[in-house]
C-alpha cells in the first residue's frame, strides 16, 4: 500500500477512535473509584405528587406484568404517586388491560404523529396542568425494583432536575445476543453513568427508568420526536445547564429480542438514530465548547464514541498498520475497552457467564457489520413507533 495512503488510513482510524478512547478511559476510572460521600444535588424541594408514566403501543402481552411490578413498589408516605398509561395508537387491548390493573389510562389516537416522544409530550402536558411535581417513565416491557419510587423521590427532594436509574436486560439468559447486549448496557448504563455522576456531570437519559422534575419540563418542554428522543432531550438539558442525577440504588430491566429480525430492527433504530443525532449535533457542541461552555465536553466525546463493536473493529484494523505509534495507541485503547467491559460487568452485577460470553464477541462484530446498511438507513430524523418483535 502506498505510504501516503497508509498514513492517511492510520490517521483516519485514530481520529475516529480517539473520542471514544478518551471517553471510555475517563468514565471507567471515575466509575470504578471508591464511592464518595453523597453531596447535595441541588436546591432542596419536596415532591408531593409523582406520576409513573408508562408509554405503550400495542403492549397487551406485557403491560400487565409491568403494572404488577410497579404495584409492588414501596410508596413513600411523603408523596402521592399515580400510575398513568399512555395507550398510543393501539390496535389491541392495551388500554383495557391497563385499566383493569388499576392504572389511569390516557388514550391517544393520532396516526400522523406516531412515536414515543409524541406519547410522552402528550402525557407530560396533561400532568403538568394537574400540578404533578415530577414524572418517572417506565417502558411497558419492563419490570422495576421495589425501591424505585423511594430512590427517585429521594433524589428529586434533594433538588435533582431529573433522575436516571440503572437500565439493563431482563432476559439476558435467553440467548448469546441478549447476554452480550446486557454486558454492553452494564458498561453504558451503569459504569459510564457512575463515572459521570462521580465527576459531577449529568449522567444521561437512557429512554427507560428516567424522571424529570416539573421545573425541568416547564423550562425545557419535551417536544423531541426522533427515534432517540431521549438523547436529543438530554442534550437540551445539558445546554440549559441542568443535570440528570444517577439513581444507582435501583434498576429497571426490559425484555430484549433474542434473535431474528427483531434484533436487527432494534439495533438499527438505536444506532441509526444516534448516528443521525451525532451528525446533527456535533458541530454545535464543538462551537459551544470553543465558546467556553465546558459542560459540553463530555456530551461531545460521548456522541463521538462509536458503538463498542465498531470501536473495537477499527482499533483492530489500526493494530495491523505497520507504524509503532499507531500500534501502541491501538493496543492501549483496546486495553481501555477490556477494562471498561470488565468494570461494567463488576459494577453491573454480572458473573462468570458474562465473561464466558465475551468469547462470542468476534461473531457479534461480524453480525453487527451486516446491520450497517440498516443503521445508515435509520440515521434520519424521524421514525415511526414500531414495536420490537420479541420471541
Amino acid at each position: 500500500m502506498n505510504a501516503h495512503l497508509l498514513t492517511g488510513v492510520a490517521a483516519g482510524l485514530g481520529v475516529l477512535t480517539l473520542p471514544g478512547t478518551v471517553e471510555l478511559a475517563a468514565l471507567t476510572v471515575a466509575g470504578l473509584l471508591p464511592r464518595r460521600a453523597r453531596t447535595k444535588v441541588g436546591d432542596v424541594r419536596r415532591i408531593k405528587k409523582l406520576a409513573v408514566v408508562v408509554p405503550a403501543h400495542d403492549e397487551a402481552t406485557l403491560i400487565g406484568r409491568c403494572l404488577r411490578s410497579i404495584a409492588t413498589c414501596v410508596r413513600p408516605d411523603s408523596a402521592e404517586t399515580a400510575v398513568v398509561v399512555v395507550a398510543d395508537n393501539c390496535t389491541d387491548a392495551t388500554a383495557c388491560i391497563a385499566s383493569d390493573a388499576g392504572a389511569r389510562v390516557l388514550v391517544r389516537s393520532d396516526p400522523a404523529q406516531r412515536g414515543k416522544g409524541f406519547a410522552l409530550q402528550f402525557a407530560f402536558q396533561r400532568l403538568l396542568e394537574e400540578r404533578y411535581d415530577a414524572v418517572l417513565v417506565i417502558d411497558a416491557d419492563s419490570i422495576v425494583e421495589p425501591n424505585l419510587l423511594v430512590e427517585a423521590i429521594e433524589l428529586f427532594n434533594k433538588g435533582a432536575d431529573g433522575v436516571q436509574t440503572r437500565y439493563t436486560v431482563l432476559n439476558c439468559d435467553a440467548s448469546t445476543r441478549t447476554r452480550l447486549l446486557n454486558i454492553a448496557l452494564m458498561a453504558v448504563n451503569v459504569l459510564r453513568a457512575r463515572g459521570r455522576s462521580r465527576m459531577g456531570l449529568s449522567v444521561g437519559i437512557f429512554g427507560n427508568g428516567f424522571g424529570l422534575s416539573k421545573e425541568t419540563l416547564e423550562t425545557i418542554p419535551y417536544d423531541t420526536h426522533s427515534v432517540v428522543e431521549d438523547l436529543e432531550y438530554h442534550l437540551r438539558v445539558v445546554y440549559a445547564g441542568r443535570k440528570i442525577a444517577f439513581a444507582n440504588g435501583t434498576c429497571v430491566r426490559s425484555d430484549m429480542p433474542t434473535g431474528g429480525p427483531g434484533t436487527s430492527t432494534q439495533r438499527a433504530r438505536w444506532e441509526g438514530g444516534r448516528l443521525g443525532v451525532a451528525l446533527q449535533e456535533l458541530p454545535g457542541l464543538a462551537r459551544g465548547l470553543a465558546g467556553g461552555s465546558r459542560q459540553l465536553l463530555e456530551p461531545l466525546l460521548d456522541l463521538g464514541t462509536l458503538p463498542l463493536a465498531f470501536h473495537v473493529l477499527l482499533l483492530g484494523m489500526l493494530v495491523l498498520v505497520p507504524y509503532p505509534i499507531a500500534r501502541a495507541y491501538a493496543l492501549g485503547a483496546l486495553l481501555v475497552v477490556a477494562v471498561h467491559v470488565a468494570g461494567g460487568i463488576v459494577v453491573g452485577g454480572g458473573d462468570w457467564r458474562d465473561l464466558l460470553a465475551l468469547m462470542r464477541v468476534p461473531f457479534y462484530i461480524i453480525w453487527k457489520l451486516t446491520v450497517v446498511p440498516s443503521i445508515l438507513q435509520s440515521a434520519r430524523k424521524r421514525s415511526p413507533w414500531i414495536r420490537t418483535r420479541r420471541q
